[in-house]
């Protein structure tokens, strides 16, 4: 019972990981530095349970000023802030990033790494019939959205990295954790509201999210692309030379 539980838990992160991994395609990451990203996220998730708990301890707000504050501070801030953290130093001296896409795909592991954590903690200790219908929900819905906030975050990075603007290189560090944390919080406070026309304006919010991220991905990847044809281009020459 508790295998089935924990395949559902690491099934969506599986799929996620192959799937970002072959978006990738013309200048691969090393597996070993994807995977210590995976591993930083998973920290970051042990981390950020115990902060979490600690700031709902000391929650004193009531009805619409709880909800904004645990969506925006316990939630987001919590976790886009710690991932920020990790993410940012790490990745800003990773030799290897060397193209606007490797910002992204580096965000992207880190936070299915933590995204493992937060399934198995929510589906493993569940009755059976409820573990189901949460792993479900979150295959569908929490994973994905925390590719689309690492999307944003490694979009972000990887700007400040490439610019060689000294104002515009803030302005995109500042945007690179606060973008993350502003998203992360709407799309938690939308979904604890309990009204029926909620649901609707949730449905509405993941359509955007995905939209304005994929855009973003499918970006960086058509400059990898150009990149990679780029570099063979002047290889051939030389090489004829």
């Amino acid at each position: 019972m508790k295998l089935s539980l924990l395949v559902l838990a690491i099934a969506p992160i599986i799929a996620c990981i192959l799937w970002i991994y072959l978006k990738d395609r013309y200048d691969k990451e090393p597996i070993m530095i994807l995977g210590k990203f995976f591993i930083l996220g998973i920290l970051m998730s042990a981390i950020a349970i115990i902060v979490e708990n600690f700031l709902m301890k000391i929650n004193i707000f009531e009805g619409y000023s709880s909800l904004i504050y645990i969506s925006f501070i316990v939630a987001a801030l919590t976790e886009e802030g710690l991932k920020g953290l990790v993410l940012i130093p790490n990745v800003l001296k990773e030799k290897n990033f060397n193209e606007k896409l490797d910002g992204i795909i580096y965000s992207i592991f880190l936070s299915l790494g933590f995204a493992t954590i937060e399934n198995i903690i929510y589906i493993l200790f569940e009755d059976y019939q409820t573990a189901f219908e949460v792993g479900i929900i979150r295959a569908v819905i929490s994973v994905p959205a925390h590719i689309m906030f690492a999307i944003t975050m490694g979009y972000y990075v990887s700007k400040y990295k490439f610019s060689n603007k000294s104002i515009k290189k803030r302005e995109y560090l500042i945007m690179s954790i606060l973008v993350p944390i502003l998203i992360h919080g709407g799309f938690d406070f939308i979904l604890m509201i309990e009204y029926r026309w909620s649901i609707i304006v949730f449905a509405i919010y993941i359509v955007f999210l995905w939209k304005i991220n994929l855009d973003k991905l499918d970006d960086y990847i058509n400059k990898s692309k150009k990149r990679f044809f780029r570099i063979r281009k002047k290889k051939g020459r030389d090489y004829k030379s």
